[in-house]
């Protein structure tokens, strides 16, 4: 019996819609409230933009097998411990009989600034990686816990900045690699992605591009094949499947 995909390709178009949707709704009700936090900072600020594509993960652990386990997408129970520090905030968490299954973070990405803000992304996502596997090394899952999947989803505006060459890096002792060298912000999460795969930091990691004008048509993007939204979920989709079929008395 082949892996369940949960009809992803319609299901993340209309994440994308609710995403834009989502944003233009939090910044419009925070400007009617009188907030001073308005602008772009103010639809990021209001949360559950990615909710729809935190959606399609639960449909996906339902498809294939673990219907059964805890799906924790609240914020209060989603801390997970760390090594580095107390405890760090998931996205989404995937629990069956007290191991741990899944973790996944989603971020996004708006313009108009992707420099300092892009770099941020980065070194969150190595940051939290390093931590993550450094406590199950440690044991803090369990002494016997099995390798969960730990997965990072990032959506980013698809635009005219985030497109053209990124800014020119300086290094003046040593030259940066050369994978960056006149590589856009787009290119850099996937570049990004690609090694945090490679580098076994995440079991499967994903950038998509998005324009605006997706609030009412749906539209994204993949950036590469190891880095899409195909290989992430079938990524998923095969270890809740393995995780289900070991379950089984």
């Amino acid at each position: 019996m082949g892996l369940d995909l949960a009809n992803y390709e319609a299901k993340a178009r209309d994440a994308a819609m609710a995403f834009w949707g989502n944003r233009q709704k939090a910044l419009e009700a925070k400007i009617e409230a009188g907030t001073t936090d308005t602008g772009e900072r103010g639809a990021v600020t209001a949360g559950n933009t990615m909710d729809g594509f935190t959606a399609l993960m639960i449909d996906l652990v339902q498809a294939n097998g673990l219907g059964h386990a805890e799906i924790y997408q609240q914020r209060k129970v989603l801390t997970l411990p760390g090594f580095f520090r107390p405890t760090k905030l998931w996205d989404i968490l995937v629990i069956l009989d007290g191991k741990l299954i899944a973790a996944i973070e989603m971020k996004s990405h708006v313009g108009p600034s992707f420099g300092n803000n892009a770099n941020n992304r980065a070194e969150e996502a190595i940051g939290t990686a390093h931590d993550f596997w450094t406590a199950y090394r440690e044991g803090a899952f369990g002494a016997d816990a099995a390798r969960p999947f730990v997965g990072w989803l990032v959506m980013v505006e698809d635009a005219d900045k985030s497109r053209r060459a990124a800014k020119r890096e300086s290094s003046l002792h040593f030259p940066i690699f050369k994978e960056f060298k006149g590589a856009s912000y787009l290119e850099r999460y996937d570049i990004l992605c690609k090694k945090l795969v490679l580098e076994n930091l995440y079991t499967a990691a994903c950038v998509l591009a998005s324009p605006r004008s997706a609030v009412t048509t749906g539209a994204y993007e993949d950036m590469s094949d190891l880095t899409s939204l195909k290989s992430f979920v079938a990524a998923f989709a095969a270890h809740i499947a393995a995780e289900a079929a070991r379950s089984q008395p």
